[in-house]
């Protein structure tokens, strides 16, 4: 059943986050007019009470769950146990009062992470029980996998039509490019511009370049996420990807020609290389709802270069002064 998204109260939690801004972008443009965007300072979702007081206050008919604590590889090995409490609570509160308040619909975004270390490549939704995920973010991936076993359980005994997309790793403009928890490609962006401008010979990468991944354009995912609202209704996992893999080492060299780089590529394997490989199945997500991923990756690296370089200084600004506000509470 097609859900007419002009109809609808959409809650989108994490709507103004990386991934949430594409989000509202593509309701809107399908037609959503009432998208209500909580604020984390004001609705903390880890807490029951101040999640069912949103749902009491919005009344939504339609709750996209993008809201999430997310971070790269050494953000995930620092914070194992944050990672998977924060996300595990704030999806059980959203899910409880979703059944709570009947209602309609809930889209939740999932993650690779949830995939087993050693699932075969392609990744098939199949696959997702059949092994360990990779340990570096393990508690991430496990806490948004029981997400799952959730709404396929509340719609067993509940009836709730609560659905479940696994979008692979993201990039684009707005991404996160703080190298404390960063992903890959904002972290290399951001090293190769701020190394050219500095004249530096070499760059520092972690691992041995061998694993593979799949890079998904932000506004492709956006896109994947609204048409799920829009046409979805199924119990059973979709994958949300562009259906390639690449090479951490030729990743780097793409993402430093695009940069203008021209200094050496030196990789530190006694860093983690995390998952040894990465690719999706996505040919679930075009027979149920029709996504197809339409922005190579070159096309989508530009864009997010330039992005980057429109707005470095600020990001930068913002760094120095969260930096220098946690120094001075710190000192007292």
């Amino acid at each position: 059943m097609e859900t007419n998204l002009a109809n609808q109260r959409i809650l989108l939690t994490g709507g103004n986050g990386f991934l949430g801004v594409a989000v509202a972008a593509q309701l809107r443009a399908r037609g959503a007019t009432d998208i209500v965007v909580p604020r984390s300072a004001e609705h903390d979702l880890t807490d029951a009470a101040a999640t069912r007081a949103l749902f009491q206050a919005s009344k939504p008919d339609l709750v996209v769950h993008l809201a999430a604590k997310v971070g790269g590889i050494g953000a995930n090995r620092k914070h194992p146990g944050t990672f998977f409490r924060d996300n595990m609570a704030m999806g059980l509160n959203v899910l409880e009062e979703a059944r709570r308040a009947k209602t309609p619909k809930v889209v939740i975004a999932g993650t690779i992470c949830a995939y087993p270390k050693f699932a075969p490549v392609p990744f098939r939704e199949d696959d997702l029980w059949n092994g360990y995920p990779e340990e570096t973010n393990a508690p991430y991936g496990i806490a948004k996998k029981a997400l799952l076993v959730m709404a396929q359980a509340y719609r067993q005994e509940f009836g709730s039509n609560f659905v479940m997309v696994f979008p692979v790793n993201l990039y684009g403009p707005n991404d996160n490019f703080d190298l404390e928890d960063s992903h890959v490609i904002p972290a290399m962006i951001r090293k190769f511009v701020e190394a050219s401008l500095r004249g530096d010979s070499s760059v520092d990468l972690w691992g041995d370049g061998s694993p593979t991944r799949e890079f998904l354009y932000v506004d492709d995912a956006a896109l994947g996420i609204a048409l799920a609202a829009q046409h979805y209704d199924d119990p059973d996992p979709v994958n949300l990807g562009a259906g390639f893999e690449i090479a951490m080492k030729t990743l780097a060299e793409k993402v430093a020609a695009a940069t203008g780089y021209k200094g050496a590529l030196r990789w530190d394997a006694n860093r983690p290389n995390g998952q040894p490989r990465r690719m999706l199945d996505v040919s679930r997500a075009k027979e149920r709802f029709g996504f197809s991923s339409t922005t190579s990756l070159d096309a989508g690296l530009a864009k997010t270069i330039a992005w980057y370089r429109e707005h470095r200084r600020a990001l930068l600004d913002r760094e120095a002064a969260k930096a220098s506000s946690s120094t001075s509470t710190s000192s007292h």
